[in-house]
């Protein structure tokens, strides 16, 4: 797989292959790749696209940065009722399983303590704003996040509530916070990655789409030379050297487009779809 520099060519469209082909493993970003940051809606030919993905005998993965409540709706728009989903950048392992409470198994979940990670945020930059999650169900905050920051409910908590029990992820958000504040977190033996200037995400160190992927791969047999992986986001850098063959949406930042074989076309063009219908 080449990585390091930016390709110049852009996936090219032909026919989806037949239901008797090796089945690929096709991992997919969300937010920036499916639909927009935040939102649920998915244009009708993304929704085409993965179902034909589907119906040819592969294996569409989502994997996001989103908790699971919020990748929840996005499966159920592109009528995935059953089989793997990634959430919070690899810290929970779900498999989509009908019958089931909330319909998904929990297959693996990573946590860590966040005290430490809160303590240095705060120290470092009082005037951050902070959660933990609570799979399944939303966050614990120390103050309410705007109306669509978050996926699922808020509970506002005691400073000390928020890290009384072990947790899948952290939020650390606040002016200029990866600036200020990346290098002291990762020091801390974590994994911290900044999705925007003012907004980090913490998870258990050594954790990344990719760990969560490469189980599933492996579990589902599909071979190495069949992963295909979609995304537009520095959390997506581990997922595209993971992936025999990644994509980068063309809105990506230049650090995301040099880190994938192939750049396709924004999200405004559905660049996604001829990606999905050269699998």
């Amino acid at each position: 797989m080449t990585t390091g520099t930016a390709t110049t060519r852009t996936a090219t469209t032909r026919a989806a292959v037949g239901p008797l082909a090796e089945p690929a493993l096709v991992a997919l970003d969300i937010d920036g790749t499916i639909a927009t940051s935040g939102t649920l809606e998915i244009t009708e030919p993304v929704r085409e696209a993965v179902a034909r993905v589907r119906a040819a005998g592969h294996h569409v993965v989502l994997a996001s940065g989103r908790s699971l409540v919020g990748i929840l709706p996005i499966a159920d728009q592109l009528g995935i009722q059953t089989g793997w989903v990634v959430a919070s950048n690899g810290a929970v392992t779900a498999r989509l399983t009908l019958g089931a409470a909330g319909g998904y198994t929990l297959e693996d979940v990573r946590t860590f303590d966040p005290e430490p990670v809160l303590q240095r945020a705060l120290a470092l930059v009082p005037e951050v704003n902070l959660a933990v999650e609570e799979i399944g169900w939303g966050y614990r905050v120390l103050d309410r996040f705007a109306q669509g920051t978050v996926n699922g409910q808020q509970e506002m908590v005691p400073l000390a509530d928020l890290w009384s029990v072990p947790v899948t992820r952290a939020i650390v958000k606040g002016p200029d916070v990866v600036e200020r504040l990346l290098e002291p977190l990762r020091s801390l033996d974590v994994t911290a990655v900044p999705t925007a200037p003012d907004w980090i995400d913490v998870t258990p160190t050594r954790l990344s789409k990719a760990t969560s992927l490469e189980i599933i791969r492996r579990t589902l047999r599909v071979a190495e030379h069949r992963t295909i992986a979609v995304g537009d986001g520095v959390n997506d850098l581990e997922m595209m050297a993971w992936a025999s063959r990644s994509v980068a949406m063309g809105h990506s930042p230049d650090k995301v487009k040099a880190g994938a074989d192939e750049v396709t076309g924004t999200l405004d063009d559905d660049g996604l779809v001829p990606v999905l219908l050269s699998v």
